[in-house]
């Protein structure tokens, strides 16, 4: 049986700028440095972010930029200061996918070698819900 996500790991090519940005944009707890000790393909670095476990391993960047991301949950009262942080790294900033008047707010943006993150202030009931809500108007329209 699943019982969740064990871990996340994310390819990058430069371990010690990416784990800057990881402690700085994500509040990551640096856990772990294989430094010259690998016992994996290449050297590591563990955090946890918010008790998940997140790898970041060296290697090559990804080659293009694509949708595939992962998503963090935020509190819309923190928004403005994310935004604040990811611009001051000068990251790309991708503009969101249109969304409906009930949907909840997002940042999305690239790291340096083209990982798709996202900071969402909503929940899947939050989403569920004004999905649900359009759905309904539109029967009745």
């Amino acid at each position: 049986m699943i019982e969740g996500i064990s871990h996340i790991t994310f390819i990058v090519q430069d371990i010690e700028k990416s784990a800057k940005l990881f402690k700085e944009i994500f509040s990551a707890e640096e856990v772990y440095d294989s430094l010259e000790k690998n016992f994996s393909y290449s050297r590591e670095k563990f955090f946890l972010i918010s008790n998940q476990w997140i790898v970041l391993m060296e290697g090559s960047s990804l080659k293009e930029q694509s949708y595939n991301h992962l998503a963090f949950k935020i509190d819309e009262s923190d928004y403005d200061e994310m935004l604040k942080k990811i611009k001051a790294y000068g990251l790309v900033i991708k503009e969101g996918r249109k969304r409906i008047e009930a949907d909840s707010k997002s940042i999305y943006f690239y790291d340096y070698d083209n990982h798709l993150f996202e900071f969402h202030t909503g929940t899947l009931k939050d989403r569920l819900t004004g999905y649900n809500d359009v759905l309904k108007k539109n029967l009745k329209g």
